[in-house]
């Protein structure tokens, strides 16, 4: 039987990159999907159901968590991959900027946990994924306002481990590395610029800081994502699982 059969899932962030990709691996591992992002993602078919849904506003997200409950009458699973990034060091943090990231990659997580919490506390039956970045724990210099919502990110997703798992309900954070996204590729852009060099260059450098050698695939992250969010990780919660393909072993020891 596949892993999660019968099981209603909401993945927000779900318009491209590893939210699309959640969405693809549960699908295939028999989940009923509501996928929601900005803008809406792609049709599920009979799978599931693709909504628009700004994590920021309260009331699209009581309307996706509706929606799903409207179909399926319950809620096992949620994960976010809701997330925005942008360069800043701590000095030149702009206000706008720093508000932006964290409404988006903390207070989305947040407002979608509210969300469907009472209906797992109810069922005593939960398992939430949080999408944060191997940036909570190595927060790169130009990183302020990023790295500080996904720590906060896993912080709130421990805090809801501790909780609830009593009442079975598990809460983890995922905390991806690099991974080849449109995200990942403005990054590249940026980056490319700030060292005067081609974006071929650019992502040259970026990989070899990784052990692996490469940047995630997409359906690599929807892999951990898929077992943390299944009964094969069912005592597994507070974690802080980072894939990252070794970015943050030593470089000098891989002779970079």
């Amino acid at each position: 039987m596949k892993r999660l059969h019968d099981r209603v899932a909401i993945v927000t962030g779900a318009a491209s990159g590893i939210g699309a990709a959640v969405v693809q691996r549960f699908v295939q591992e028999g989940a009923w999907v509501l996928a929601c992002g900005v803008p809406a993602p792609q049709d599920v078919g009979d799978a599931g159901l693709a909504l628009a849904c700004d994590v920021t506003d309260e009331a699209q997200v009581q309307a996706a968590v509706q929606a799903a409950l409207a179909r399926r009458g319950q809620i096992d699973i949620l994960v976010n991959a809701a997330g925005v990034v942008a360069a800043d060091a701590a000095a030149q943090i702009d206000d706008a900027t720093w508000q932006r990231l964290h409404d988006v990659n903390l207070g989305g997580t947040m407002r979608t946990m509210r969300s469907v919490l009472p209906g797992m506390l109810a069922q005593r039956r939960g398992s939430i994924v949080n999408i944060a970045s191997v940036a909570a724990f190595n927060a790169g210099a130009d990183a302020a306002s990023y790295a500080s919502s996904k720590a906060a990110v896993v912080a709130l997703t421990r805090s809801a481990a501790q909780a609830y798992g009593a009442q079975g309900v598990r809460a983890n954070a995922l905390c991806p590395g690099w991974v080849d996204t449109p995200m990942a590729a403005r990054e590249m852009a940026e980056l490319a610029q700030a060292w005067g060099v081609d974006e071929a260059e650019a992502r040259r450098r970026t990989e070899a800081r990784i052990a692996l050698g490469r940047m995630a695939r997409p359906d690599e992250i929807a892999a951990v994502c898929a077992f943390l969010a299944s009964d094969d990780a069912s005592f597994v919660t507070g974690a802080a699982l980072v894939a990252d393909g070794g970015m943050r072993l030593p470089a000098a020891a891989r002779g970079v």
